[in-house]
This record gives structure tokens, C-alpha cells and sequence, in this order.
């Protein structure tokens, strides 16, 4: 009689439990908007930290939902976490597996493990869904440069830029790709127009500096220099350019050379 007493005292406290947890005004639909809003802000301002802590406290109450678990996984990159990052990105796809940026994600979190295959296959899915998808080209030409598929990774990012104009940075990638493959006019001219255009945009004068120098234009590879220290002092660290920024060797060594002269 005791334990049957115990028994019913238990089922009475998990359905006293989940009565709370789901009928309670603390839990409505407007308060989870609310979690979800304020841990995407913390993210979005860079405070990792808390976005982070704001992500497990939402998903402990919502583990079935797929944004924030792609979210939580791009904080988890972000902090250097890749596999988490990808564990994440792995249950959303499975919540939501018609959704393509938890892919991008995944994919994004593969290329810092150097996992070159597995992300060209999570950018190629989301390309047969969206072939316009421009993160997905640029960063599907991002792993053709690291596997030294220049020409390949030249039109992709030819394509990511076409599919957002004002995507500067595939603009400048597809002149250093095409610095990279010997076709030095069309670079200088892609770069310049990007200076002209975007004046403070350090990646374009960083590889004029580079190009310049090796044409033998030094004053004017020394002016476009000056500004790119004063811009993005990361441009002088070699090892930057090429793990995290993705160079090509041949604008690389040329600017790491134009460096060694100063």
C-alpha cells in the first residue's frame, strides 16, 4: 500500500511537472520568441560566451529545434568547438533536413577540420537545391583553392559574385585566384575596381601590393601598403593568409617578400 501511495505521489509530481512546463505563462509562445531573440542577438553583437550559455538554456526547454541548433553549432565554431559545431549541425539537418544553411554550416565547420571532402559535398547539395546560392559557391571555391583547383575555384567565385553583386570579397578571391593562375591583367583590373569602389577594403590593396610589387611598381605597391597596415594589420601574418583568409601561394609569397623589404 506504501509503494503504491509512493507511486501515485510520483506520477502526481511528473504530471504537476509537465503541466508547468507547458501550460505555464512563463513558457508561451511570445517568452520562446523572446530566448530565441535574445540568444541570436548575443551572437550576432559577439558575445560568445553568453550566446552560448542562452543557446543550451533555449535548448534544453526546445531540443527539437533546428535553427537553434544550427546557431548553437555556429557559436561552437566560432569558439573553436568544430566538432560540436558539426554534432549540432548534424541534428538539425535531421529535424529539418530540407532547410540548406545548417549544410552551409556543417560545411563551413568541416573546412577548419581540414575535412575538404565532406564540405564540397554538404556545398554541392545545397547548389542542386539553390544553384544561386552564393555562400555556398564561394565557399565550395574556398575548398577548390585549398585542394589547388585554381581555375575551378576562379569560376566559382566568378558565380558567387555574380549572384550577389555587392559580395566584395568573392570579387577580390576571383582576382587573387586569377593572379594565382598567371592572368595578371584581368587581376589588376578586378582589384582596382574593387579600390575604387570600396577604398577601405584591405584584402583588394593587399594583393595590389603584391601584384604591383612583382610587376616592379613599387611606390605604388608601397601607398596601397600603407593603407592596408593601417587598415587590417593581419595581412603581414603569412600563416593568416593562407589558413584563415585562404590565399593563393603565388600573391602570398609575393607579399611576404614585398614585407621582407620594408
Amino acid at each position: 500500500m506504501k509503494n503504491s501511495n509512493k507511486i501515485k505521489s510520483h506520477i502526481l509530481l511528473i504530471c504537476f511537472l509537465i503541466n508547468f512546463l507547458y501550460v505555464s505563462p512563463c513558457f508561451s509562445l511570445s517568452s520562446r520568441e523572446d530566448l530565441f531573440k535574445n540568444a541570436l542577438n548575443l551572437s550576432s553583437s559577439g558575445d560568445f560566451t553568453l550566446a552560448l550559455d542562452e543557446w543550451n538554456k533555449y535548448l534544453e526547454l526546445f531540443p527539437n529545434d533546428a535553427a537553434a541548433l544550427s546557431n548553437r553549432g555556429n557559436i561552437k565554431l566560432v569558439m573553436g568547438d568544430s566538432e560540436g559545431s558539426i554534432v549540432d549541425q548534424d541534428k538539425a539537418i535531421n529535424l529539418d533536413p530540407e532547410e540548406v544553411d545548417p549544410y552551409i554550416n556543417r560545411g563551413i565547420a568541416e573546412e577548419s577540420l581540414g575535412l575538404w571532402l565532406k564540405a564540397k559535398n554538404d556545398y554541392l547539395y545545397v547548389i542542386s537545391k539553390d544553384s544561386d546560392n552564393f555562400s555556398a559557391l564561394y565557399n565550395f571555391a574556398n575548398v577548390e583553392g585549398s585542394l589547388s583547383h585554381w581555375q575551378s575555384a576562379r569560376n566559382l567565385f566568378s558565380k558567387a559574385s555574380d549572384s550577389n553583386p555587392g559580395f566584395a570579397m568573392a570579387r577580390s578571391s576571383m582576382a587573387l585566384a586569377d593572379y594565382q593562375l598567371g592572368n595578371m591583367d584581368e587581376s589588376e583590373k578586378e582589384l582596382k575596381k574593387l579600390i575604387r569602389r570600396y577604398p577601405t577594403f584591405a584584402d583588394a590593396r593587399a594583393a595590389l601590393t603584391a601584384l604591383e610589387w612583382s610587376k616592379g611598381i613599387t611606390g605604388e605597391a608601397e601607398s596601397n601598403w600603407i593603407a592596408v597596415k593601417e587598415l587590417d594589420s593581419r595581412y603581414a601574418d603569412e600563416e593568416w593568409l593562407i589558413n584563415i583568409r585562404r590565399w593563393p601561394q603565388k600573391p602570398t609569397k609575393d607579399l611576404m617578400k614585398f614585407i621582407a623589404l620594408e
